[in-house]
């Protein structure tokens, strides 16, 4: 479910039988709350809770490793489908913390520079991908800007990261400011 719009969250509810309404409430949970599973969806019915578990779940996956440097920055290693594994980057400074996300597996563009560059591109990340290295990240409370500059070109996933940037800003959403992406 993470990384589902408004009007996603709808056509769920609608195929399993919910109240439109409810799209709402799930947006808040995942979104507001950041829950890590159905079940604590507690303003939902079981009923309802039971039918979404059977064709859906919340997707979270923690970091795999980290790696810490001497000015706090930290560096996390997210899991992705098909045992891939992205890099998002913690950065700290002062009263402002920024998440450097990935966008992608690896890169098309083949700059000589980016080490990304050459890894050579295997796949883009679903808006849920995306999303999970801020919703799993062990500072999430702390964060103050993300930044798409990670693994990946942001522009060549263009649906997802608009996704992605519409859930960050949106009132159902996290309600951030764009100046904060």
């Amino acid at each position: 479910l993470v990384g589902m719009t408004i009007g996603q969250l709808q056509e769920v509810a609608t195929k399993v039988g919910m109240p439109l309404f409810t799209a709402k409430q799930m947006a808040d949970w995942l979104y507001v709350k950041q829950v890590d599973s159905i079940d604590k969806m507690t303003n939902i019915s079981l009923k309802f809770r039971s039918a979404l578990s059977e064709l859906y779940c919340v997707s979270l996956s923690a970091p795999s490793e980290s790696v810490m440097s001497d000015d706090g920055t930290v560096k996390y290693l997210y899991p992705v489908s098909d045992g891939r594994y992205v890099e998002a980057v913690y950065i700290p400074d002062g009263e402002r913390a920024t998440l450097c996300i990935s966008s992608q597996v690896g890169c098309k563009m083949g700059c000589v520079f980016c080490m990304t560059g050459r890894q050579h591109y295997t796949a883009s990340l679903t808006a849920g991908e995306i999303l999970n290295q801020i919703l799993s990240l062990p500072q999430k409370a702390t964060l103050t800007n993300v930044v798409f500059m990670g693994m990946g070109e942001p522009l060549d996933n263009l649906k997802n990261v608009l996704t992605v940037t519409e859930i960050l800003t949106a009132s159902y959403g996290m309600a951030w400011s764009p100046k904060r992406i």
